[in-house]
């Protein structure tokens, strides 16, 4: 009987042990300062965007800060913003981050066949930017994206053998010196191009609009490019998860949620407060829809699990905070649901948080390529205080998206389809 009790409470520890694992493997650190450095594709702040909100909400009690530093054309040496030196200098160094991503190739393979030169230029200019990172700031965690594709998928290639494998050539060259350099690599080729083969194959029309121009892609292909990148930094799979025995009236498993005040009468009523938001995902976007049925980024990336076995037959509701969210039989509550696909509470909380990045980022925007960039030969007087207002407003916006990341907890319901009862 006592080895029975000390294996049931080494299981527990272990089962309570491998998330918190999960959690502490992710590459991000309390206190790290993020720079996203690259073409228009990161200056779309799209994909950065949605990496933000997910560490956000996912890790909401880690002070972790993002910096937006794409400017649209920009090659390995440079482009409208300033040569790669200034750029360096001005849009990742000033900032002292912990963590720079570099994303760029798009231009620099021209858009045509393979050219030897401009491989030699890349390959060049690649490495010139991650020494002199290194230089300036030795400790810094360098993450080097493999560029996302050129749309020869849901689109035919472009004569002399298409733009793509260039462009995948480039990644091989940043894998390569990756080795050499020591420095982490995320892909954002192959994934998307195995998304839109099987977007195709489902909707070819729909499938076109999630790369439009077939080089800057739309949120749909945003989405999975941060996928991409998060996985690459080991993001858990798990916002929560909570099962409960109906037939025995008992919460049998909680991880990142505490449970409270369980009650299990004709229904079953309780308080939940999980220690993360779900991702939000724009499910009204068709093509936003069509990208996540191709992909497993919910699998991977936001699993919010409620689990309910011993139910009577028939169909039982969800309310939370007196809400009806979702209603299913009880052999789909018994198999498991994930709250992240539903309309609850929680992800509605996770939209505001992203409308308050996308807020925050704006104003940096605003700041860098409106006032500091613009104006920066000018000695204006009023130039530094005008950036200074900006940076004020900015972080004030970072606050409220912190404290709005914070999970608050809510009430859930489960009750007997169709039935009303007072409380």
């Amino acid at each position: 009987m006592l080895l029975n009790l000390r294996l049931q409470s080494a299981v527990l520890a272990l089962a309570c042990a491998l998330p918190a694992a999960a959690q502490d493997s992710f590459y991000l650190r309390n206190g790290d300062r993020v720079v996203f450095y690259g073409d228009s594709i990161t200056d779309q702040r799209l994909y950065t965007t949605f990496v933000e909100t997910f560490v956000v909400t996912r890790f909401p009690e880690r002070n972790i800060s993002f910096v937006h530093s794409g400017w649209g054309g920009d090659r390995v040496g440079g482009g409208g913003g300033g040569p790669i030196d200034v750029r360096l200098q001005r849009d990742v160094l000033a900032y002292k981050p912990t963590v720079v991503t570099i994303m760029l190739g798009m231009n620099d393979g021209g858009f045509r066949a393979h050219d030897a030169s401009l491989f030699e230029k890349y390959s060049a200019g690649f490495t010139h930017i991650v020494q002199q990172l290194r230089k300036e700031l030795p400790e810094i965690r360098i993450t080097a994206i493999r560029p996302s594709p050129f749309d020869e998928v849901t689109r035919g290639a472009i004569k002399g053998g298409g733009y793509n494998p260039v462009l995948v050539r480039y990644g091989d060259f940043v894998q390569l010196l990756a080795g050499k350099e020591k420095f982490d690599v995320a892909d954002f080729n192959a994934p998307v191009v195995r998304m839109l083969e099987k977007a195709k194959a489902e909707n070819s029309a729909l499938a076109q609009k999630i790369i439009p121009d077939r080089v800057h892609p739309a949120a749909s292909g945003h989405l999975i490019m941060a996928s991409a990148l998060l996985r690459a930094w080991n993001a858990p799979s798990l916002v929560s998860a909570v099962e409960i025995d109906a037939a025995a009236k008992t919460v049998t498993h909680a991880t990142y949620a505490d449970v409270s005040d369980f009650k299990a009468a004709e229904d079953l009523s309780w308080t939940q407060l999980d220690s993360a938001l779900p991702m939000p995902m724009d499910l009204k976007d068709e093509a936003t829809s069509l990208a996540l049925r191709a992909t497993d980024f919910v699998a991977a990336l936001n699993r919010q699990q409620l689990k309910i076995t011993g139910l009577a037959e028939g169909q039982w509701t969800l309310r939370i905070d007196g809400q009806e969210v979702a209603n299913f039989s009880q052999r789909h509550w018994a198999e498991g649901v994930n709250l992240a696909m539903l309309p609850t509470p929680m992800a509605k909380q996770a939209a505001w948080v992203h409308a308050l990045t996308l807020k925050h980022n704006d104003i940096h925007y605003a700041r860098w390529r409106s006032v500091q960039t613009p104006l920066e030969q000018d000695k204006l007087e009023t130039t530094a205080a005008a950036m200074q207002a900006l940076d004020a407003l900015e972080a004030e916006i970072v606050a409220r998206q912190r404290a709005t990341a914070k999970p608050v907890p809510h009430q859930f319901d489960i009750v007997r389809a169709g039935v009303s009862r007072s409380k």
